[in-house]
């Protein structure tokens, strides 16, 4: 049986989907949640001074969208053909580009110009791609894509959260009622729900 180990802060962040994934998989894995003392020793052991590491036997494995794929692919959460890989993978791509343009205000360390960004960014900016995201969920039965359960839905349950603080927007699940049901839909699968349970609780 290989030796699974998974390294990641203590939060969810770009982590928590790679632990849903793992925990949907019914894997035996170990969840390291390196704190930020032990960062610095840690940091130069990963492959790009950076984390979620995924490592599988010792061989490592970085970036969070790459394993949530080869995860995904790993535990029949892909798609069946190229053409089905690049629908998950669009709406993987266009839920980042949400999270980046959030996040371009959320690190801002200017204070009155985050402000003026949330201000611009509110009106200007995710209201369309909030009701593109939600479109295609009503497109795809309550899904990413596909119009079934896909590792996409884990990627998009994973960042919820950590989604509302950046965007700001403590009422999005009453806005888009899609979005928290899509959340749930992915928490209540039985060995994901397990782990979440017995989880430690964190910060977004």
């Amino acid at each position: 049986m290989p030796k699974t180990e998974f390294y990641y802060f203590p939060i969810k962040g770009l982590g928590e989907q790679i632990r849903l994934l793992l925990a949907y998989g019914g894997e035996d894995w170990n969840d390291n949640r390196v704190t930020p003392e032990d960062w610095p020793n840690f940091k130069p052991k990963t492959p790009f001074g950076q984390m979620p590491v995924l490592e599988v036997d010792g061989k490592q494995r970085a970036q969070s969208m790459a394993i949530s794929r080869y995860l995904g692919r790993k535990h029949g959460l892909a798609g069946a053909t190229i053409e089905e890989d690049f629908l998950i993978d669009q709406s993987v791509e266009f839920l980042n580009d949400i999270r980046a343009k959030a996040a371009q205000v959320q690190y801002e360390p200017d204070e009155a110009l985050k402000a003026k960004k949330h201000e611009d960014f509110s009106k200007n900016v995710y209201p369309t791609l909030l009701a593109k995201l939600d479109q295609i969920l009503e497109e795809n039965n309550g899904h990413l894509a596909l119009g079934k359960l896909t590792w996409a839905d884990f990627v998009f349950a994973g960042i919820y959260q950590y989604l509302k603080v950046m965007l700001q927007s403590p009422d999005l699940d009453s806005k888009f009622p899609r979005f928290k049901k899509l959340e749930q839909t992915v928490y209540s699968i039985p060995k994901v729900k397990a782990f979440a349970d017995a989880a430690p609780k964190c910060d977004i």
